[in-house]
């Protein structure tokens, strides 16, 4: 595989040839990698590292893992965007994003499959930070696939079989997760080979137009970090959308990263039922998340329209976040789970695909440009952790789920000034 970035010495620009459209194997491959890619990030992320945490010390678990999250947050902040801005330019034979997808499949998987032997918190920490720089320089250049390979009026589609993909893993990683935590060193190896052989399969099966020989513009440091930036004053739609997708997914990561601790702490459950309890919680909101998955992104597409989906969406997970307030039992997170669910299978499929209208220049530096959006999804959920702690500690566990109702009806006031997209 010969890959490089353009150096300063690169002639004047020139359009790399375009992606070939919708190959035959392209929308289940979209949904297979983001199921991998999902139930890896919620698997370990939500069961497999709390668990870890809680058996090394369990009176600092929570701190712990905020800690965790937070140093994350700082490492993962511009990795997307980083990643984009290269494959944007990469020159390969297997085309521009294809060499990021295997590079961080491969030493993300790797990593996780050594994660299961730790028993130091310290090196815990470590190992999850590197995990998810890798997948996240995995996630920004696939999902630049959407805008590269499909015209405005069928993202909607596409969206929905990425958000079906999306939904299924992070319900079937909660799941697996919760089912393997007593022999976590399986968990692991069972996550990171997936990962590996799922990067792997997408690149082999959907294989893209070489750029060996594309030219682009010469790449200077001075270029390469103003690309990092884009003006709101001159792309407010693309403000407007980033603001949206941050409050939103704040306010649901909030509360469904800490399910395990709320069912151990807030409903009262002992670790080892939590653990079954919350693979119920996740298959209960997995109907209703497909349900919302596959009606907002086929719908929206017939309807040309985006902004609606997302109101409905934020409206329901709000409702939903009222159920464990006023029954803090099993049954109130069951009920959550399912209203939050549909609503979050809506704004899945719909957020996506609105995203990739709001691109500048026509999506033309998509790698890039979709890497600092997805910052408005990394760096709230890894808040939530940091957030979340605070929140706990001087308010309770209930303060988590008002503050998750107002955070995500604040994302759909977010949209409202929105132009360029119904």
């Amino acid at each position: 595989m010969s890959t490089s970035i353009p150096s300063i010495a690169d002639e004047a620009p020139a359009e790399a040839k375009a992606s070939p459209q919708s190959p035959k194997g392209l929308l289940p491959s979209l949904t297979v990698l983001a199921l991998v890619m999902f139930a890896s990030y919620t698997g370990v992320g939500q069961v497999l590292v709390p668990n870890q945490l809680a058996l090394i010390d369990e009176p600092n678990k929570v701190a712990n893992f905020a800690i965790i999250s937070s140093v994350t947050f700082v490492f993962t902040l511009l990795t997307q965007p980083i990643i984009g801005t290269f494959s944007d330019r990469t020159r390969s034979k297997l085309g521009r994003r294809s060499p990021w997808i295997i590079i961080g499949g491969a030493v993300g998987g790797l990593l996780l499959i050594g994660m299961g032997s730790l028993t130091s918190v310290v090196w815990i920490g470590i190992a999850f930070v590197t995990v998810q720089v890798a997948l996240n320089g995995l996630h920004g250049p696939f999902t630049a696939i959407v805008p590269d390979r499909y015209p405005r009026n069928r993202r909607g589609i596409a969206s929905a079989m990425f958000g079906i993909g999306t939904t299924l893993g992070i319900t079937i990683g909660v799941i697996v997760a919760g089912q393997l935590a007593a022999t976590i060193g399986l968990a692991y190896a069972v996550f990171g080979g997936a990962v590996i052989i799922a990067a792997l399969l997408f690149v082999l099966v959907n294989r893209d137009y070489s750029s060996k020989d594309a030219v682009h513009p010469r790449l200077t440091a001075a270029t390469f970090f103003a690309g990092l930036w884009v003006s709101p004053r001159k792309h407010p739609d693309f403000a407007w959308a980033f603001a949206a997708r941050f409050l939103f997914i704040l306010g649901y990561f909030i509360v469904f990263s800490f399910q395990l601790y709320l069912l151990t702490d807030y409903v009262g459950l002992p670790l080892e039922t939590a653990n079954q309890s919350i693979g119920l919680l996740a298959m209960v909101s997995l109907v209703t998340t497909v349900v919302g998955v596959v009606v907002g992104g086929f719908w929206s597409d017939r309807a040309g329209r985006r902004k609606v989906f997302v109101y409905a969406a934020s409206v329901l997970v709000a409702l939903g976040l009222v159920a464990p307030l006023v029954m803090p039992t099993v049954a109130g997170m069951l009920v959550m789970g399912a209203i939050s669910g549909l609503g979050f299978g809506l704004y899945t499929a719909c957020d996506t695909a609105l995203m990739t209208e709001v691109l500048p220049r026509d999506g033309a530096t998509a790698g890039k440009d979709l890497g600092i959006l997805n910052i408005a999804t990394n760096l709230p959920q890894a808040l939530s952790a940091a957030v979340a702690g605070v929140l706990i500690a001087s308010l309770g566990y209930s303060a988590l789920f008002v503050f998750g109702m107002v955070a995500v009806v604040l994302g759909a006031v977010a949209l409202v000034p929105i132009k360029s997209v119904r």
